[in-house]
């Protein structure tokens, strides 16, 4: 079976070889931070509409972690399009952060079109390195589709539980690695290569929830469920919160 995966590996490999080599020349990134964000403007509303149902019963509790101040403030990490504004209750001041800073104007628009809550910031970075936002500064923080593309989930969660206020939740929803023994993780072994390339960073074969188990929250609800979204390789997601 391994010989299998990498024999296949290589064939996709070779197919996608224009994308390899602007990677080695050094022109992928480039091309791929200007293009990606259109990508997922039209691939956000898709899944929106796929996965609503699930997004309205993820965040519906996000007012059981409303600070002092009576108004939720919450850190959104990995924002995009800002695809889950449409999700968050009215009055919440949302900070967003992404690595990437053609995201903004989509960020904008989208604000824009959901006037029920404030954006208070965008900021370009990392999620690893928050050094912006200050500690125990947010009720909430947010990450849906990021954990899969982050360079280190376990510093990405160690900033996380830096800026939450003792008490704050952290929200996640993610696509991850299929079971073992299924066909949809021996396509995803043999696509991940490809794959990574062409959307960003993004790995198929992470297995999220291990990170999140070891990553130190008092409190962790974790669930694994199957999508019901058009593309096989990323129906296998966990979603859940923690609580610092």
């Amino acid at each position: 079976m391994a010989l299998t995966i990498v024999i296949l590996r290589l064939l996709v490999c070779i197919l996608a070889f224009p994308m390899f080599l602007l990677n080695f020349l050094g022109l992928w990134n480039w091309i791929c931070k200007k293009w990606f964000p259109h990508f997922m403007q039209r691939f956000t509303v898709i899944y929106n509409e796929q996965m609503a149902s699930k997004k309205r019963e993820l965040f519906s509790n996000l007012q059981d972690f409303v600070g002092p101040s009576g108004k939720l403030s919450l850190l959104e990490v990995g924002c995009g399009t800002g695809a889950n504004f449409k999700f968050y209750p009215p009055g919440c001041r949302v900070t967003c952060v992404d690595p990437n800073p053609n995201f903004e104007k989509f960020l904008i628009k989208s604000v824009a079109e959901n006037k029920h809550l404030q954006l208070e910031r965008f900021v370009v970075a990392a999620g690893e390195n928050m050094l912006q936002v200050a500690d125990g500064s947010v009720d909430v923080v947010v990450c849906t589709l990021v954990l899969c593309s982050v360079e280190s989930q376990e510093r990405l969660l160690q900033e996380v539980r830096r800026v939450l206020r003792p008490g704050g939740a952290f929200y996640f929803l993610e696509h991850v690695a299929a079971e073992s023994s299924t066909w949809i993780y021996f396509w995803q072994q043999i696509l991940h290569p490809s794959w990574y390339l062409l959307f960003d960073g993004c790995h198929l074969t992470r297995e999220s929830w291990k990170a999140l188990e070891r990553a130190g929250f008092s409190k962790l609800k974790l669930q694994h469920f199957w999508a019901p979204l058009s593309w096989e390789l990323v129906r296998p997601h966990i979603c859940g919160y923690a609580i610092k």
